[in-house]
């Protein structure tokens, strides 16, 4: 399996690993509720290498992908990034992504662990004569997460540079060594969330930068496990597990966020307009408080019922820290998406009780 260059650091630091697609990636480092909980707290750094990440260039690039992609790039400013999917012609998702705008290219950077699926899945619309090239670099470029209250001032002592004022998406370059990096405000944990997107050989100097500068504010390891449970508590959907091609962008309260309605013509534009005009999405997503007292948690693509009716399915589940019980992200229909609705979740043989909670989740429920 593959392996991020950050993988003798994650052993020294007792990581359990597991596969992650093609990867082998750290699960935890011994204690996935403190791991939760220091980000909740204080700051957390994950190894983020395994995501996909895309860089188009040529003088076609932005038209290029103005024509298959879900938003609208061309108000873009250098500096600046946007959520967007690439849907199927009946508006399902086949990807998930975010868009950065950078002087001589242009950066996706999926939302999940997929491997490469973006890079194949919009390679095939690079047509003859057309002036633009897609670089895959999930083998060349790493990615690390800085999460948590105390992550702005982490960085800001690490790499001098302050995110403070900077908004959702928008980032600044540095240099690590003679890499130059990307420091974006992004969403990850429903904390403060930093990402530093850089060449795979910047990834161990910054790694140690960080680490060193920040063992006097706290600063622990993450692994996925933690990252899950931070993620669903905050209600963020992710490519893979809740966003592919069972859904489309409306039902995952994606209106404003990752599509245009105003654009003109991409794969599966009249799908969602048609959504917008007469209010016709089937399901939505939610979030789900489980009523399990051994912890059980289901399996995503469990079925969710009302009664004795199926109403939907399960996408993603976590233990919460925070609630003391699992959670979970599900796709129930609309008629059953409502806060505080009682549905029922299977669980092998039997089924658990669960209650339909807004997103995010409250702290308070």
């Amino acid at each position: 399996m593959k392996q991020s260059s950050l993988h003798t650091q994650h052993e020294t630091l007792g990581a359990h690993f597991q596969p992650i697609g093609d990867w082998e990636m750290p699960e935890h480092y011994g204690q996935t509720t403190e791991e939760h909980l220091v980000v909740r707290q204080g700051v957390g750094i994950a190894d983020l290498s395994h995501r996909g990440i895309n860089r188009v260039t040529g003088d076609d690039r932005t038209t290029w992908l103005q024509s298959l992609i879900s938003n609208d790039i061309l108000p873009l400013t250098v500096g600046h990034g946007l959520y967007s999917a690439l849907m199927d012609h009946k508006g399902k998702m086949l990807s998930y992504f975010r868009v950065f705008l950078l002087d001589d290219s242009i950066i996706l950077e999926d939302t999940g662990e997929v491997g490469d699926l973006t890079f194949q899945a919009l390679r095939k619309f690079l047509l003859f004569g057309t002036k633009a090239k897609m670089e895959n670099c999930l083998e060349s470029w790493g990615t690390l997460l800085i999460a948590g209250p105390s992550a702005p001032e982490l960085v800001k002592q690490a790499l001098s540079v302050d995110l403070s004022e900077t908004k959702p998406l928008s980032f600044q370059k540095t240099d690590v060594e003679g890499h130059s990096v990307m420091l974006v405000k992004t969403e990850e944990t429903g904390e403060h969330d930093i990402e530093i997107l850089m060449p795979i050989a910047a990834l161990v100097p910054v790694w140690n930068q960080l680490w060193s500068v920040g063992q006097p504010l706290g600063l622990r390891a993450v692994g996925h496990a933690a990252l899950e449970s931070l993620r669903i508590e905050a209600g963020i959907p992710k490519l893979g597990p809740d966003l592919n091609d069972r859904i489309v962008p409306p039902e995952a309260n994606l209106e404003g966020k990752a599509f245009s309605l105003t654009k003109g013509c991409y794969p599966g534009q009249e799908v969602v307009a048609r959504m917008d005009t007469y209010g016709a999405v089937k399901r939505r997503l939610v979030g789900l408080l489980l009523n399990s007292e051994d912890h059980r948690l289901p399996e995503p693509g469990a079925k969710i019922f009302s009664g004795d009716r199926e109403v939907g399915w399960i996408s993603s589940t976590a233990y919460s820290p925070t609630f003391n019980k699992p959670i979970a992200l599900g796709f129930p229909l609309r008629d059953f998406t409502k806060a505080d609705t009682e549905l029922a979740i299977q669980v092998g043989e039997t089924r658990i009780a669960a209650i339909v909670q807004s997103l995010p989740f409250s702290r308070s429920s």
